[in-house]
């Protein structure tokens, strides 16, 4: 299959106050000037015949011809097919993303065959690539700055790890995260990698993310560039796995079913991406730890911060999901004005209502559930002992949703055979083998280039819930760099 003739796409902030950008400096610059989130200004679509011609395709080359709409005329395409190839040569499955039965009709989707074991790095090799490709055009060099709440963080280092174009500083809650996905931050070597332990939760580095951002006489000095989830570029690369799932089981003929393991909402609003584009999604499920403030939104209709609750499952750890004002920006129908308004009392008073429209909108595109710790635990038990398969945590909150729905005869039907259930793997359980031992009994080994990882010795900076440290911090290291 061919890409269709290239056009230009444009990207407009949720807030409504900052340039309109190409694909190139949108995601180049990651947070809108205005405090935003970058959208493409139309949603491109494919229609029936050109979603039943992905089947049979590479995953590289379903990739190409899902995103090239969205980069428009920014990249030649043939250059950009290079680009995707070379992303995903390194995964260790050759479908990249594989499918896996559990069920009668339910399946994993297993998305952690990268380098770093998590789903973050079908998004971080591929903008690791297109950073280093248009740094190169430009002659420029820059500062990547993020927050993780455990796998962004190690899929940026590892992508960014050693190129001499960026600095990388990420940003991660001291104690919060797992060994493994600790130990994957702090290991890397290279003299460009800089991982920065701090006093916090992730809402906390999220905050001093965005204060950095906000800051626009630092983020100039500094040329700060960003890869979290707000990153345009990261939501893109997490659409096509929706595709080639959805393909594999027989779209576009039948609609497919997914459940979401949701922090962030980066992951969940790509299947919201790929049904605008045209996809047949029945079902598209949000599935939340006991920081269920996602759920209690659909739910309540109100979005309410608590306190954050440590769990086994810390990806998940959030009440800021930041990726959430890009699904506000069209419940309220593209209206700017509406989406600032909302933003400002979160930021002011920790919460705001819907607009009836945003909270009828929100409810049509999604169905959401919880699950408590015990719950969690109890998945994994099950379905390592009716399988034999080891769930990371996260997998098994989205299992446990996906299993209540099919035994309330809701939304989400394990024996309904129009509707197959995808549930999201988005981590493979190495990553938390204390959790999954806890639960079942079996403590998931490491893959082989992984087994050594705590021999290694570990580089980091622990440093204070401050934005001025935080600034100190990257002023000084990339002003070495740049000397050395």
């Amino acid at each position: 299959m061919t890409p269709g003739p290239a056009s230009t796409m444009t990207y407009v902030s949720t807030r409504g106050q900052a340039p309109v950008l190409g694909f190139a400096d949108a995601m180049l610059k990651g947070l809108a000037q205005d405090g935003g989130l970058y959208v493409p200004a139309h949603w491109p679509a494919l229609d029936g015949p050109r979603i039943a011609a992905l089947f049979g395709l590479s995953y590289e080359d379903a990739a190409t011809e899902i995103m090239v709409p969205f980069i428009g005329d920014a990249m030649a395409v043939a250059e950009f097919r290079t680009l995707v190839q070379d992303a995903y040569s390194g995964f260790r499955h050759r479908v990249r993303c594989p499918l896996v039965q559990i069920g009668s009709n339910s399946f994993l989707l297993e998305l952690f065959h990268g380098p770093t074991l998590a789903f973050k790095d079908v998004a971080m090799q591929f903008i690791g690539r297109l950073f280093a490709t248009w740094l190169s055009h430009k002659g420029e060099r820059l500062t990547i700055v993020g927050a993780t709440s455990g796998d962004t963080g190690s899929s940026a280092i590892e992508a960014f790890r050693g190129q001499d174009s960026v600095d990388v500083f990420i940003m991660y809650p001291d104690g919060r995260v797992s060994d493994v996905q600790r130990r994957q931050m702090t290991t890397p070597q290279e003299a460009n990698v800089h991982a920065l332990a701090v006093e916090g939760d992730f809402d906390d580095c999220q905050r001093l993310l965005k204060s950095l951002f906000n800051d626009s006489e630092f983020r100039d000095e500094a040329r700060l560039g960003a890869v979290n989830s707000i990153n345009w570029a990261r939501v893109l690369a997490q659409v096509v796995y929706y595709f080639t799932a959805a393909v594999a089981l027989g779209a576009p003929d039948r609609k497919v079913s997914f459940v979401v393991p949701t922090g962030n909402f980066g992951d969940v609003y790509a299947g919201y991406v790929a049904r605008r584009m045209g996809l047949p999604i029945d079902r598209l499920v949000i599935a939340t730890n006991q920081n269920d403030i996602l759920d209690r939104t659909l739910r309540t209709g109100s979005y309410r911060m608590s306190d954050v609750k440590p769990s086994i499952s810390p990806s998940m750890d959030i009440q800021v999901s930041s990726n959430f004002e890009r699904v506000l920006f069209d419940g309220c129908g593209r209206d700017a004005s509406q989406v600032r308004h909302l933003m400002a009392a979160l930021a002011t008073d920790r919460g705001f209502d819907l607009p009836p429209g945003a909270a009828a909108f929100l409810r049509r595109e999604f169905a959401s559930g919880r699950a408590s710790e015990a719950e969690t635990a109890e998945t994994i038990r099950a379905v390592q002992s009716e399988t034999g398969r080891t769930l990371c945590p996260h997998t098994a909150v989205a299992v446990k949703v996906a299993r209540d729905m099919a035994r309330a005869g809701g939304q989400v039907r394990e024996s309904d055979g129009d509707s197959p259930v995808v549930i999201l793997a988005t981590a493979h359980a190495a990553k938390f083998p204390d959790a999954v031992e806890a639960a079942c009994g079996v403590r998931p080994p490491l893959p082989t280039e992984l087994a050594d990882i705590f021999d290694r010795p570990e580089r980091m900076t622990r440093v204070a819930n401050d934005p001025a440290a935080i600034k100190s911090i990257i002023m000084e290291r990339t002003a070495a760099c740049r000397r050395s």
